[in-house]
């Protein structure tokens, strides 16, 4: 029997969250540093994944199965693609940043006071989530992975609403009652989305017979099963419907906002740059793969919702006075991109959405880890309270402007690569569509230029004239993420590479091909 690679992946965060839970209360040292520990265990065989990974061999490896719940026909069935070994890569490598970014985020509120955060649930909980989504991300059983899609939402829900950030201009009261808001919010959202999914996925079995995603794609790929027209769309709309939830999808969106401006930055990051990804990552999983016929229909109507995050997002963005909340309405328009390349059914717009989703991550840990450095310097979120940041600490200055411009995705950095493809794919089947979204790029330059302006040059304002630099353990979180950045912007090879032959075996599930260009090329 062979070694069980991707359970010990997604179980090794799961027994370092129970250990770092366990470790007594006052040893909160001792329970930050078991936590990195354990995430940086989990990089390596997330490393070790990607090393077997073989992108020419078969579509999912690494593969389990065992019998679960045998009177549903449940199964414990894992198995990657090169979607998912990029994804599952992307979890493990910022989760000890994460772990690193968040080290004195739930120390005791007060020096000497009795008011005490509970530290070692902090990084307990964020180890349970990373064990959830990698989980997420390898279940080949449609059941398995909802279980875990909907488990995650209760760690997240105590991150939020337990661990809010500090830097709030009402006090502590009105902060803890906006907490709670911003968690409550967040749990009902992703919960009516996971209702309608659980609807979804037992009509799924009541017409498949079948939990298992690669027995019920064999099955119609024979001839054996077929799906009526329409219990297809209704089964697809119950699926998009949670995975639009998660994604966020406009007018899904709204709970995205409040749970990133009352988040720590590190759980901020935790939840655009990793949780949300398992919704576009379902998205091509099982949306184009169960219901490939039910995805070419809805397929003009989500393509204009995509548009419309774009836009909106990036409108939001321009006009927001919250630092945090400017970046998760940046990242709405961001994944209104992903999405788009998604359903534009050709394969650059595939490969650059999935790549997008990796690209993201990055940028987005640079900017929000930055922007988290800068708020528990000054005390607040508020634009306006900022100015002459680059005089002062130029080094965080620095790396805050890098991260705003892999936002707007600047050529030379990694977002670039993956909105270009994005574009150039959506731009073949559906130009018009193409042509609108690039405003989104216009608008990414406006409200990130216009951050960096307000926040880091001008006049030295009083409040950050004493400011510090950036600190080694936050250069040590932030340098590895920028040369990534910089890394994947201009060879970007390695993930594509992988995820490549994934997305051809998604196009041939919808049984769409690459539009041929009008003009043959000479000869």
């Amino acid at each position: 029997m062979s070694f069980p690679l991707l359970t010990a992946t997604a179980a090794l965060p799961a027994v370092g969250a129970i250990a770092t839970a366990a470790v007594p209360a006052a040893r909160r040292t001792a329970a930050k540093w078991l936590a990195l520990l354990f995430s940086l265990a989990t990089l390596v065989l997330a490393i070790v994944v990607a090393v077997r990974f073989d992108p020419g061999g078969a579509r999912y490896q690494l593969t389990e199965s065992h019998s679960w719940i045998a009177d549903f026909g449940v199964r414990y069935e894992l198995g990657v693609d090169g979607i998912a070994v990029a994804l599952i890569a992307l979890t493990a490598l910022l989760i000890p940043f994460i772990v690193l970014a968040g080290w004195h985020d739930a120390d005791p509120l007060e020096t000497g006071s009795r008011r005490w955060r509970p530290t070692q649930g902090f990084f307990a909980l964020i180890l349970a989530v990373e064990a959830m989504v990698i989980l997420s991300f390898e279940a080949t059983d449609v059941f398995l992975f909802y279980i875990f899609f909907e488990a995650m939402l209760i760690p997240m829900y105590f991150l939020i609403g337990g661990f809010g950030d500090r830097a709030h201009e009402h006090g502590e009261e009105k902060a803890a009652t906006q907490r709670s808001y911003a968690a409550v919010k967040f749990l009902l959202y992703n919960l009516a989305g996971g209702l309608i999914m659980l609807a979804a996925v037992i009509g799924l079995y009541v017409v498949a017979g079948s939990f298992s995603l690669t027995e019920i794609a064999e099955a119609r790929a024979s001839g054996e099963f077929t799906m009526a027209t329409s219990t297809e769309r209704w089964l697809f709309l119950g699926f998009f419907f949670a995975f639009a939830v998660k994604a966020p999808l406009w007018p899904l969106h709204t709970w995205l906002p409040n749970a990133m401006q009352e988040s720590t930055a590190p759980v901020a990051v935790l939840i655009t740059a990793v949780v949300d990804k398992v919704g576009t990552f379902a998205m091509l999983r099982f949306c184009l793969q169960l219901f490939p016929e039910a995805s070419k229909w809805a397929t003009p109507v989500i393509l204009v919702l995509a548009l419309v995050s774009i836009i909106y997002g990036a409108l939001l963005a321009v006009g927001q006075r919250d630092i945090k909340r400017l970046i998760a309405y940046a990242s709405i328009s961001h994944f209104g991109f992903i999405i788009m390349g998604i359903f534009a059914m050709t394969s650059q717009g595939q490969s650059g959405a999935t790549l997008y989703m990796v690209n993201h991550g990055i940028s987005t840990a640079v900017l929000m880890l930055i922007a988290g450095f800068l708020i528990s310097r000054r005390g607040s979120r508020l634009i306006a309270d900022y100015g002459g940041v680059q005089k002062v600490a130029p080094v965080l200055a620095g790396t805050f402007l890098i991260g705003g411009l892999a936002t707007l995705s600047l050529p030379g950095l990694a977002p670039f690569v993956s909105e270009f493809l994005v574009l150039v794919g959506t731009f073949t089947r559906y130009p018009v569509i193409g042509i609108m979204a690039t405003f989104g790029i216009v608008l990414a330059a406006l409200y990130t230029l216009v951050l960096y302006q307000r926040t880091m040059t001008g006049p030295v304002r009083p409040e950050v004239a004493k400011m510090p630099d950036l600190r080694v353990r936050e250069i040590a979180v932030v340098a590895p993420l920028v040369v990534l950045l910089i890394f994947l912007g201009v060879y970007p090879k390695p993930v594509t590479d992988i995820v490549n032959p994934a997305v051809k075996q998604t196009m041939s599930d919808v049984e769409q091909k690459d539009p041929q260009p009008e003009v043959e090329a000479a000869k």
